[in-house]
């Protein structure tokens, strides 16, 4: 297990580098994490929904995603109200007070276990992950993630440490000093990342760490900065504006307050033809050649606040003014007539008027859709997945001159209506608007979005090649700071 001082400290790329470790090096790893708070999720090959972390460790580790990697995922509401997704499917929306409650975590504690007893049964190792902090004193008693899963699973525990952020000696002893004397004991190993500078300026401290914690350093890892792996979550947004860059094209993705799946951009942002930032005002909207409204966590409450900030108005100024106008999930739901939450689904706000883009209502519901697709974009196949809950509908009839693709539908369409807004995509007057997060991923995409902006061409890597390029780049970045054997002497 791969436990962590804090939030953030690199527990998530670490363990999908040791994935690739274990794989290259003849072994049958997988991940595991058994709960995960992130608003940035994925679809497994059979319809389920784990934490975006897991599937990416997953592929690092050559192996098919399964909920058994993460079968405990929280997708936050608001400050005080989160999803709960057990075993893959949402169970319901609890409150944080409610649900770190003693009564009922057993139920829940005995969940995560059978999840890890039945991936222990087919995989080995098992690369865990534990969450935030090992030492929220507050909430040892009720934890499912970190220490008791290390004793259910008899885990040798490596803590991560961030020394990027200072004050790496106290949260290393900290972290080992607060813990009950059992659960010292299964604390093996520090790792020290995030380094920066010359290295070797820090011998005398990983003594020290060594000297105080009695605990061997078994790494320590410069900060990563070349090598491109999905984040898993949106702590690792990067908010760079548009100054700097001559001959790009300059694309706003819309900083919402709940945004999820912010992954969708990753391949865009590293095209050499982009300039790709957050707009979280107006006036940052200005400079956009395209600008794309993301998936959210919670549709209407970002709607409303787009409509109160004056975000609403700036983005139809945009498309007035010839600007092409994305939309990915909720943000596809937001560019309709409206959406209307007549139960409750999404919290208080029972309708809101969307941007009018396209002539569709968006209906929530407690239903949640989630499946892997393929489609074809300009005739090429692509490949994506759909997260969302709420069914969209055609509440008029399509406008006159409107070039609205009626493609092979995701999920089931159930009329031919229907099936306009069940297609892979639906395109208008400079919209695009789709249900696939990863939609982006695929190259006759980007270049369809690119092309009224810049006749340059590049040659685009897959992105499956890609990716499996950068793990075994982040491979080879941690066998050289991290003593593997001694990570091999302690497995036995």
């Amino acid at each position: 297990m791969l436990a962590g001082t804090g939030s953030d400290v690199g527990k998530s790329i670490l363990a999908t580098a040791l994935c690739r470790i274990f794989r290259q090096d003849g072994y049958n790893p997988a991940p595991f994490k058994a709960q995960n708070m992130a608003l940035n999720s994925a679809a497994t090959a059979d319809g389920y929904e784990i934490g975006r972390a897991q599937m990416v460790q997953a592929e690092a580790a050559g192996v098919v995603a399964t909920t058994d990697m993460n079968p405990l995922l929280l997708k936050p509401n608001s400050e005080h109200t989160t999803q709960v997704v057990l075993n893959g499917k949402p169970i319901g929306n609890r409150n944080a007070y409610d649900y770190f409650r003693k009564e009922g975590r057993e139920e829940l504690r005995q969940e995560v276990n059978r999840a890890f007893d039945r991936l222990a049964q087919q995989y080995n190792p098992i690369v865990m992950e534990g969450a935030g902090s090992i030492c929220e004193l507050n909430l040892m008693d009720t934890d499912l993630v970190n220490m008791p899963m290390a004793r259910h699973a008899q885990a040798k525990v490596i803590l991560v440490c961030d020394i990027d952020r200072g004050g790496v000696f106290a949260q290393a002893y900290g972290s080992i000093m607060l813990q009950k004397p059992e659960d010292q004991k299964r604390i093996v190993g520090i790792i020290v990342n995030k380094f920066r500078g010359d290295i070797r300026l820090f011998e005398d401290g990983r003594k020290m760490l060594e000297d105080i914690c009695h605990v061997p350093v078994l790494g320590v890892v410069p900060y990563l900065k070349d090598v491109k792996i999905e984040a898993e979550d949106s702590m690792n947004i990067n908010l760079s504006t548009t100054s700097g860059s001559e001959g790009v094209v300059y694309i706003a993705v819309v900083l919402l307050r709940h945004i999820s799946n912010f992954t969708d951009f990753d391949r865009l942002q590293s095209d050499p033809r982009v300039n790709l930032f957050y707009a979280r005002t107006p006036e940052e909207l200005r400079g956009a050649d395209i600008v794309i409204l993301p998936g959210t966590k919670s549709t209407l409450a970002d709607l409303y606040e787009l409509q109160e900030s004056g975000m609403k108005e700036a983005i139809l100024k945009a498309h007035r003014a010839g600007k092409r106008i994305i939309g990915i999930c909720g943000g596809y739901q937001m560019m309709g007539e409206s959406v209307e939450d007549p139960d409750g689904v999404e919290g208080s706000i029972a309708r809101l008027p969307g941007l009018g883009l396209f002539p569709f209502v968006t209906t929530m519901s407690g239903e949640k859709t989630t499946c892997q697709t393929e489609f074809t974009f300009e005739g090429l196949p692509c490949k994506g997945y759909e997260i969302h809950q709420g069914v969209t509908k055609v509440a008029l009839p399509a406008p006159e001159g409107e070039n609205y693709y009626e493609n092979e539908n995701l999920c089931e369409a159930t009329n031919r209506f229907d099936n306009l807004v069940s297609s892979p995509y639906v395109m208008g007057t400079n919209t695009l608007g789709t249900y696939i997060h990863g939609i982006l991923d695929n190259a006759p995409v980007i270049d369809w979005l690119l092309a009224p902006y810049t006749s340059r061409q590049v040659v685009t890597e897959d992105y499956d090649t890609f990716k499996q390029r950068q793990y075994d780049l982040l491979a080879d970045h941690v066998r050289k700071y991290v003593d593997m054997d001694k990570i091999y002497d302690l497995l036995k």
